[in-house]
């Protein structure tokens, strides 16, 4: 059985999804964009927009009553390779014990023009 997760901390799904949801210990964490969700604005740099992508991670976490440490693989979305370093220093701080296994990849486009997306998959 599966329950979804939701909190006002991170952005509302901008389709028919959901921003979480979790079954027998894992959590399944939807591409979060790097929205702030009071504003409804993304930040303009790389840096800015993972860090906001991260911290949306961070609070649908909290929501389901887990941390960063929790997470157990990551998928990272880019819209130009060429910004994996500074994409990269960010993730670092998040990230800073036993990191998870992650992938990288470059895409033509990602919605509403961001530079990155960042999903995540968590256990309890």
């Amino acid at each position: 059985m599966k329950k979804i997760i939701q909190t006002q901390n991170a952005p509302k799904a901008i389709g028919p999804y959901s921003q979480a949801t979790e079954t027998n210990g894992m959590l399944f964490i939807s591409g979060q964009l790097p929205i702030n969700p009071k504003t409804g604005e993304m930040p303009k740099d790389v840096k800015a927009q993972t860090k906001q992508s991260l911290e949306n991670t961070k609070h649908i976490l909290e929501a389901a009553g887990m941390t960063m440490e929790n997470v157990v693989k990551v998928t990272v979305l880019l819209h130009n390779i060429e910004d994996f370093a500074a994409m990269n220093e960010i993730y670092a701080e998040y990230f800073t014990e036993n990191p998870p296994a992650r992938a990288a990849y470059e895409v033509a486009n990602l919605p509403k023009g961001a530079l990155v997306e960042i999903e995540s998959i968590a256990a309890k």
